[in-house]
């Protein structure tokens, strides 16, 4: 039979310093090893001696108050040994990944051969929007965004926080990073900035619309880093086909910007172990972030753990209480 089975309230009551059950016959001990001595004279005399020797010499005085103080002494001692009972259960997130985002804000991000909602927007607009339900979906992963235009910026590091990344997300502007496309520095970036954290999963997603035209690193020798390194790289090329002339049903480029680097960005997708996507229209881009869930699952809850919960503050209570009451006592007699 235990603890549990007489009272319910008390299943699974351990004590985390038992050892300190040990006191509890320690002022029965003291007593007995070191005996009150009376005194025959008064050791000190002073003007209210008189009142002191009759208000010690009733017998009633402290009727009953040595056996509350005694049990007071016990619920400390029970206090102090810190009782402790298994808590809820509860199934704590695994480590999640460490992701980064790379979004390219080169001029070429403001074409308006987007449409989102029924109207239609620039690519950058609907970008924003469909990444922004990505992260709003993501639990239990670190996620930080890197924009890169000239050159590449952190403008979230890595955090748990997705709510702040979704609005740093939303302050991003064109050109704010220059107007060229630095790809392979934006990868170089996020490698340093995964290699600064212990992590299992190191990931990341980088979307573009053009060709590498600035920065001092090559993207694929970027990529081969971030091989090294234990980083996945899956890789969106966005952006529609630009302004086109049909001639004799042949379609000819009329500008708009250079045409995205789709062989270069697949290479670099290949090589880390990632995928490539490629995204003409904002609902392409929608089904991409859905695969990159698939692909990069939301963590799973881990192993279910019951945590101790402390019971110490009710003995002590109950102590602190029978404490009053033996002081009120010794008053009233």
């Amino acid at each position: 039979m235990t603890v549990g089975d007489l009272w319910p309230a008390l299943d699974g009551l351990v004590f985390a310093w038992p050892w300190l059950l040990l006191a509890v016959p320690l002022p029965w001990w003291v007593a007995r090893l070191w005996p009150v001595q009376h005194m025959s004279g008064p050791a000190l005399r002073v003007p209210w001696a008189g009142t002191l020797q009759r208000i010690a010499g009733q017998p009633d005085t402290v009727h009953g108050v040595p056996w509350l103080a005694g049990l007071a002494w016990v619920l400390l001692c029970l206090a102090a040994a810190r009782p402790q009972q298994p808590g809820p259960p509860l199934a704590p997130p695994q480590s999640g990944r460490e992701l980064m985002v790379a979004l390219d804000l080169s001029a070429s991000m403001g074409e308006e051969d987007m449409v989102l909602g029924g109207r239609p927007v620039d690519r950058l607009t609907a970008a924003r929007a469909v990444l922004a339900d990505f992260l709003a979906r993501r639990s239990g992963d670190r996620v930080g965004l890197i924009v890169f235009g000239d050159r590449a910026y952190v403008l979230t590091p890595l955090t748990a926080d997705l709510a702040s990344v979704r609005q740093q997300l939303a302050t991003t502007a064109l050109g704010l990073a220059g107007r060229a496309t630095a790809l392979g520095d934006a990868i170089a970036l996020a490698v340093k900035r995964l290699q600064s954290v212990p992590a299992r999963d190191r990931v990341l997603i980088l979307l573009t619309d053009g060709v590498n035209t600035a920065g001092v690193l090559e993207p694929e020798k970027a990529a081969a880093i971030a091989r090294d390194a234990g980083v996945r790289i899956h890789t969106i090329a966005f952006g529609g086909e630009g302004d086109r002339l049909t001639v004799f049903g042949f379609q000819l480029p009329l500008g708009g910007g250079d045409e995205v680097d789709e062989a270069g960005l697949a290479r670099i997708a290949a090589l880390t172990g990632g995928r490539f996507f490629r995204a003409r229209n904002t609902e392409e881009l929608a089904a991409i972030y859905a695969e990159l869930d698939r692909l990069e699952p939301v963590v799973h809850a881990g192993r279910v753990v019951r945590p101790m919960q402390e019971r110490y503050p009710w003995p002590l209570a109950a102590a602190l209480g029978l404490g009053l009451l033996s002081i009120w006592r010794g008053r009233r007699a």
